[in-house]
C-alpha cells in the first residue's frame, strides 16, 4: 500500500498514459478486482487433428491458481501414444498446408489474430488465474502482443521469396515445440505463428503448470477454420515433452525454457538431422551510468526485474551502477520498492502477483537464503503478503560479489543483485562475466557510449534507456548458455524454412 503522501484524491484519479509503464503509478489503491468470465472448463482434453480428444491413459492432472494454491481445472496427461497420434495428424496435414498459397495461409493467421483480439479479456483473465501474473500485464501485454505476432507473420506468409532473395524457402514439415510457463500464450504465438506462416505443421506442448490458455487457443484454431492437423496441442509433464522432442517425425524442434533442459534436448537431437533452436535462461546486466536520467532509470530497473514477478528469461537481474551514483540509485530503488503492491493478481493495481508454483517459490527462497549466507545486504519492503497462495516480496541485494550464487545463477524471481563499477571497461567486463548471453540494458545520455557498449556486450538483445520492450518485427534470442536461433522478425522466419 502506498503511504498517504502518495495517494491521489478520488475525484481525480491518476491514469497511465503509456501502456508500457507497467508498474504502480501511485494513485489510490482500489481493492476491487477486475472481473470477466474466463469460460474455464472443469476438464481440458488434448487437441489432435482438429478435435479435442481424451488422453489414451485416461489420466488428468490439476492446474492451480498460484494466488490461492487451489486447483482450477484438470488437464489431460498425454502419453507417448498421444504424442504419436498428434504427429500422425500433423504429418497428414503437412503436404496440403505446405502447398496452400501463402496468401491463403496468411488469411488463417489473420483470423486467429482477430479472434484473439475479440476474446482478449477472456484470455487475459484466464492467463492471470492460471499463471499468477497481474491482470494488467496479461491485459496490456501478453494477449495484445500475442495477437500482434499472428498479424505480423500473416503478412509474411505470401512474401517469403522477398525475405530470402535468391533462394527458394521450403517448410521443414512437422515442427515439435515446447514452451515455458512464464508467458504461456505469448510463447505459443512466438512458436506457432512463424511455423504455420512458413508452411509447417505443429505439435506443441505447453508447460505443465500453465496449459489452459493453450487449450483455449485451440478453440480459436477451430473457430478460425484452420485445417485439421495443422496445429496440435498435447499437454503433460516431462515425459510428454521428451516424446515431442524425440519423435522421429519432427523435422525441427523449438524449445524455450531452462538451460539445463536445453542441454538435454541438444544431446537427444544430436545426430538426428533435426533443425534445433533453443531460447534458454539469462542473467542480464542492467547498466546505469552516472549521466543517466535517474528517475527514468529507476523505473526501467523496476520494470526490468519485477515485471511478471521476475519470471522473465531476459530480466535485468544484475544491476551495475557507476560508483559515483550508487548511493543515490539505491536510495531511490528502496523508496520505489516500498510502494510496489504485492497481492491479488486480479486487482488492476497489483504490481507483483503470485509466484507460478510452490516449486519455484522454494527455489527463489533458497537462493535468497544463499545470498544472505554469503554476506550480501538484503532489503525487502514492509508489505504483508497474502495468507493464501505463493507470493514473495520484491528483494534487493547490495554489497554482492561476482562469486555469489545470486549473481551467477538464474533466480527467475523478483530478486535484484546490485554491483558497482567505475569505468566503461569494468562495466563491460562484469556484464560479460556470466555463462549467459541473452539480454542487457544500458542507461546513459551519450549515444556514442551506447554504440560502444552494444558492440562489446555479449548479449542477443540490448536495450538503450529502456527495458523489456518487445515487438514482432524485432528478433529475440541469445548466445552462450542462453541458446541459439532467433524468434521474431525476418531472422525468426529463417529457422522455420529450408533454403534451396
Amino acid at each position: 500500500m502506498p503511504t498517504a503522501a502518495h495517494k491521489k484524491s478520488k475525484s481525480s484519479p491518476r491514469r497511465r498514459s503509456e501502456p508500457e509503464l507497467i508498474f504502480g503509478d501511485l494513485w489510490e489503491f482500489d481493492p476491487a478486482p477486475e472481473s470477466a468470465d474466463p469460460k474455464l472448463q472443469a476438464r481440458y482434453r488434448l487437441f489432435i487433428g482438429g478435435k479435442f480428444v481424451a488422453p489414451k491413459s485416461g489420466k488428468y492432472f490439476p492446474s492451480f491458481n498460484p494466488a490461492t494454491a487451489k486447483p482450477i481445472a484438470e488437464i489431460a496427461m498425454a502419453s507417448p501414444a498421444d504424442v504419436d497420434a498428434a504427429y500422425q495428424a500433423a504429418a497428414k496435414a503437412a503436404p496440403a498446408w505446405a502447398n496452400l498459397p501463402g496468401a491463403e495461409r496468411g488469411k488463417y493467421l489473420y483470423r486467429i489474430a482477430r479472434l484473439l483480439q475479440d476474446r482478449a479479456r477472456e484470455f487475459a483473465v484466464a492467463e492471470t488465474l492460471d499463471g499468477g501474473k497481474p491482470i494488467k500485464e496479461s491485459r496490456d501485454f501478453d494477449v495484445p502482443v500475442a495477437a500482434a505476432h499472428f498479424f505480423y507473420h500473416a503478412g509474411w506468409a505470401d512474401k517469403l521469396a522477398y525475405a530470402f532473395p535468391g533462394a527458394t524457402p521450403q517448410p521443414h514439415g512437422v515442427v515439435g515445440q515446447v514452451i515455458p510457463w512464464n508467458f504461456p500464450l505469448l510463447m505459443l504465438a512466438w512458436k506457432i505463428a512463424p511455423a504455420i506462416a512458413t508452411g509447417n505443421t505443429v505439435v506443441l506442448k505447453p508447460a505443465e503448470t500453465t496449459s489452459i490458455t493453450a487449450l483455449k487457443f485451440a478453440e480459436i484454431v477451430q473457430e478460425a477454420g484452420v485445417p485439421p492437423g495443422v496445429i496440435n496441442i498435447v499437454t503433460g509433464a516431462g515425459v510428454t515433452g521428451a516424446a515431442v522432442v524425440n519423435h522421429p517425425t519432427a523435422a525441427k524442434v523449438a524449445f524455450t525454457g531452462s538451460t539445463d533442459v536445453g542441454k538435454l534436448i541438444m544431446r537427444s537431437t544430436a545426430g538426428t538431422g533435426k533443425k534445433l533452436t533453443l531460447e534458454l535462461g539469462g542473467k542480464a546486466a542492467n547498466i546505469v551510468f552516472e549521466d543517466a536520467p535517474l528517475d527514468q532509470a529507476v523505473e526501467g530497473i523496476v520494470n526490468g526485474i519485477f515485471f511478471n514477478q521476475g519470471h522473465v528469461c531476459c530480466a535485468g537481474s544484475r544491476l551495475l551502477v557507476q560508483e559515483s551514483i550508487a548511493e543515490a540509485v539505491l536510495k531511490r530503488l528502496r523508496n520505489r520498492v516500498e510502494v510496489l503492491r504485492v497481492g491479488n493478481p486480479m486487482d488492476k493495481n497489483t504490481d507483483i502477483g503470485a509466484i507460478n508454483s510452490k516449486e519455484q517459490l522454494d527455489k527463489i527462497a533458497g537462493l535468497v537464503k544463499a545470498g544472505q549466507a554469503e554476506g550480501a545486504e538484503m532489503f525487502q519492503p514492509k508489505c504483508k503478503l497474502p495468507r493464501e497462495g505463493w507470493f514473495f516480496k520484491p528483494t534487493l541485494f547490495s554489497g554482492v560479489e561476482q562469486s555469489h550464487r545470486i549473481v551467477r545463477e538464474e533466480i527467475f524471481g523478483p530478486v535484484l543483485s546490485i554491483l558497482t563499477f567505475r569505468t566503461v571497461s569494468e562495466a563491460v567486463e562484469k556484464a560479460n562475466n556470466t555463462a549467459y548471453g541473452l539480454s542487457a540494458g544500458v542507461w546513459t545520455e551519450k549515444g556514442s557510449r551506447i554504440l560502444k557498449m552494444s558492440t562489446e556486450l555479449k548479449a542477443g538483445v540490448i536495450w538503450a534507456n529502456t527495458y523489456n520492450k518487445f515487438d514482432p518485427t524485432s528478433p529475440f534470442g541469445g548466445y552462450k548458455e542462453s541458446g541459439f536461433g532467433r524468434e521474431g522478425g525476418k531472422q525468426g522466419l529463417a529457422d522455420y524454412v529450408k533454403l534451396t
